[in-house]
């Protein structure tokens, strides 16, 4: 029965060092039945079809080995996107918001995302500001074969230019560069979490000793075609990259908090800029 299910897997799962195992358990068990997460509650006592029975013992199985529940699952929500997600994107965070924030916020006539990866930035830009041009590029063909589908899915693939690399053809200019770089340190790589060292991407996270040498590596690449760029940063990394924009040329530079009070977005601004 639903209740007898889930507290077993949510006892394995928890005995795993698994965190939320009863949250994750619960995802799993609506997916494998396709039952909503409010039937599973109200109707605990109700019997499981075998079919779905297989199904969650194949997906439990998968999390105890720490598979992240967006890749077991296929997806992740992103603002009112649902993304197709697997080991080839990261799994898109509700910090890189702050982004698409700043997109609205500023209303640009032309957008690039750099380092795109599920397309979760580009999308969600394109969405909500119908009339920016947004263009968007990852060094992952793989990455950019997951963002290209999700466009295609959601119906947003005329509206987004993808390329493979950090900047696309020509010599254009855009209003304002948002980019989510690798920032993880090497020294911070053995305290994350398994689910994030053992399936996520690594190349889209690892940076080097201290975690910047993405950004030393961009920014001065990414300012010589925009006057405006929001950077999402590790914490303790924004008064350095704060440093390397400055460097750059960006006159003025904004660091802003994410809910949990970490300076996650630096933005650089040139004097002329709005």
């Amino acid at each position: 029965m639903i209740r007898e299910a889930l507290r077993a897997s949510a006892e394995a799962m928890q005995a795993a060092g698994i965190e939320d195992p009863r949250l994750d358990a619960e995802l799993l068990l609506a997916e494998a039945t396709g039952w909503e997460r409010a039937r599973l509650v109200a109707d605990s006592e109700a019997e499981i079809p075998p079919a779905a029975t297989r199904r969650f013992a194949e997906m439990v199985r998968r999390r105890l080995r720490r598979e992240p529940v967006a890749y077991i699952l296929g997806r992740r929500g992103f603002r009112h996107l649902e993304l197709a997600v697997d080991p080839r994107v990261l799994i898109p965070r509700p910090e890189t918001e702050l982004l698409v924030e700043l997109a609205l916020e500023l209303r640009p006539r032309s957008v690039l995302d750099v380092g795109t990866g599920s397309g979760a930035l580009a999308l969600a830009i394109a969405a909500e500001l119908p009339d920016a041009e947004v263009t968007a590029t990852d060094t992952s063909a793989g990455a950019l074969a997951v963002a290209v589908a999700n466009a295609e899915r959601l119906g947003l693939a005329a509206r987004i230019q993808f390329f493979e690399g950090t900047l696309p053809p020509g010599d254009g200019r855009f209003d304002l560069v948002v980019a989510n770089l690798p920032y993880v340190s090497e020294r911070e790589w053995g305290r994350l979490q398994r689910e994030v060292t053992e399936w996520e991407p690594r190349e889209a996270l690892l940076a080097g000793a201290d975690g910047l040498d993405a950004f030393r590596s961009a920014v001065p690449v990414l300012a010589a075609i925009t006057d405006i760029i929001g950077l999402e940063v590790g914490q303790g990394q924004a008064a350095a990259v704060g440093d390397l924009l400055r460097a750059a040329g960006f006159a003025a530079i904004e660091s802003r908090a994410d809910l949990a009070g970490i300076e996650r977005l630096v933005i650089g601004r040139r004097e002329h800029a709005g």
